[in-house]
């Protein structure tokens, strides 16, 4: 994700490069997740990790190993975290270039949020509660999660329901009324959609191929 460490040097407080990208300003760069960053010049540190060499300073070595992970893709701090933890980097080490990284705008959880939401709704149709489950997989504060999942309303949410029923209907026809129900209700359910705004979808969907949609009154999916 980011174009770090442009000018190379081994300062200590890591590169100028753009931090994630973001919704509402967090961001002043807008990536999209596993895009390759082609403007990456390498410094120091990058070019020794990309080449298996890392430096003996832990701190050193910490950076390394974030610039080399965030290079065009976005990631969170607890992402990184853990990335340190497992190549056994000091805690003292890591949580100084991590401190260091949020500083400068290269980790930003917000932005990483916001991003997320937008690239997970548009991209594969995740409702709210969806989005909001794997970012906390990801360890984004609920604070930030909320603010993330709140640029989708209501309406919005329920627009993208009826798409993704409309282009999974085709592939139901020949069925049975009741699997067709099942196939598509299941299909919004596991991408988080509620059972109520689920049912309501399908069954205007259904309707407008003449089909009777009175057996499916409150009942559950």
């Amino acid at each position: 994700m980011t174009g770090a460490a442009r000018g190379g040097g081994s300062s200590r407080d890591g590169s100028r490069g753009d931090g994630p990208p973001g919704g509402r300003g967090r961001g002043r760069r807008r990536r999209g997740f596993g895009a390759a960053d082609a403007e990456d010049g390498g410094s120091l540190s990058s070019s020794r990790a990309e080449q298996g060499e890392p430096p003996g300073d832990p701190v050193e070595q910490a950076r390394a190993i974030c610039l080399r992970l965030l290079t065009g893709t976005p990631r969170t701090r607890k992402q990184l975290a853990d990335a340190l933890r497992k190549r056994q980097i000091p805690d003292d080490a890591a949580e100084e270039v991590l401190s260091r990284f949020e500083e400068v705008g290269l980790i930003n959880d917000g932005a990483f949020a916001d991003a997320w939401v937008e690239s997970r709704h548009h991209g594969r149709g995740l409702a709210r509660r969806a989005l909001a489950r794997e970012l906390r997989t990801k360890g984004v504060d609920s604070t930030l999660i909320e603010e993330a999942v709140s640029q989708l309303d209501s309406d919005q949410e329920e627009a993208t329901a009826r798409d993704l029923v409309a282009r999974k209907l085709r592939s139901t026809r020949g069925l049975d009324r009741d699997k067709r129900l099942r196939r598509l209700a299941g299909m919004l359910a596991r991408k988080g959609y509620s059972e109520g705004m689920a049912l309501r979808v399908v069954r205007q969907a259904l309707e407008e191929e003449g089909e009777d949609t009175e057996f499916l009154g409150d009942e559950g999916i």
